[in-house]
């Protein structure tokens, strides 16, 4: 995995008209004879790549151009520049999430494989935590990845704002916990030390200088926590237990809202 330094990019930074265009394919021009078959999707499909290898500080129209061997301006006969490509960039892998046509019966077990989906996402392409999508590119993918996304809790006694929120709350927990995995990923690769390696080193020190009766809590639950992960974390555990506490609060919610609404959980 690359190294990174802390890069921000924000989504919805394009012309509006030239953005809507490119994501929707409404006028993409064919590639002119001579010239190496270029189109829209080819682009894309490398700059994603070069995003996937070296984070987004490598993103570049140039560095895009080197990776089809071909040279920079040819890349805008197709694309007007990098935050419209950035744009499509960002729509094209949020089509990656599955959507079954047959999802699971109930909102919860619709609601964890939504999380799921979107934390394989994240990992697959971390450079997507490093984006600001408070103005989100308004392409076909993410308007049906929302559409999909609210389906689950569709009919089951929220209001149109309260299904939103469902939506935006299990994504955002999903993304704070995927950054923890991606940045424990990345500790490593940075340092040269695994988690079990780090611990080794660091245990016989602590032996020494905690203080027990000082901080008894700290002493006790760190001492459980780091037998458990033979680390300081887990971002497994964290996901794991994370999800099923932001599901049951949702159950709460959907339970107030609807008290006549049987628990989606299956009976002991």
């Amino acid at each position: 995995m690359y190294r990174t330094r802390v890069t921000v990019e924000y989504s919805g930074k394009g012309d509006p008209a030239r953005s809507l265009a490119l994501l929707w394919r409404t006028s993409e021009r064919a590639s002119r004879k001579g010239k190496p078959e270029l189109n829209v999707d080819r682009i894309v499909r490398a700059a994603i790549e070069v995003a996937d290898a070296e984070g987004l500080q490598a993103l570049s129209m140039r560095r895009v151009a080197e990776r089809l061997g071909v040279g920079t301006m040819s890349l805008y006969t197709y694309v007007p520049g990098k935050p419209e490509l950035f744009d499509v960039m960002l729509d094209t892998v949020y089509g990656e999430t599955a959507r079954p046509e047959h999802a699971p019966g109930d909102w919860r077990g619709a609601l964890d494989r939504i999380a799921r989906e979107n934390w394989a996402l994240y990992l697959r392409h971390p450079w997507l935590l490093q984006v600001a999508v408070s103005r989100p590119p308004l392409g076909p993918n993410v308007t049906a990845k929302y559409d999909y996304e609210l389906r689950a809790v569709d009919g089951i006694g929220l209001t149109d704002l309260e299904m939103d929120s469902v939506i935006t709350l299990i994504t955002g927990f999903v993304h704070g916990a995927a950054r923890g995995a991606v940045e424990a990923a990345q500790a490593e690769s940075a340092t040269g030390l695994t988690d079990e390696q780090w611990w080794a080193a660091h245990a016989p020190f602590l032996s020494r200088i905690a203080d027990a009766g000082r901080y008894p809590v700290a002493s006790r639950v760190g001492q459980s926590a780091g037998e458990a992960f033979n680390a300081a974390y887990s971002p497994e555990h964290a996901f794991e237990f994370g999800l099923e506490r932001v599901l049951d609060g949702i159950e709460t919610l959907i339970n107030r809202r609807a008290p006549t609404t049987r628990s989606s959980r299956p009976s002991a």
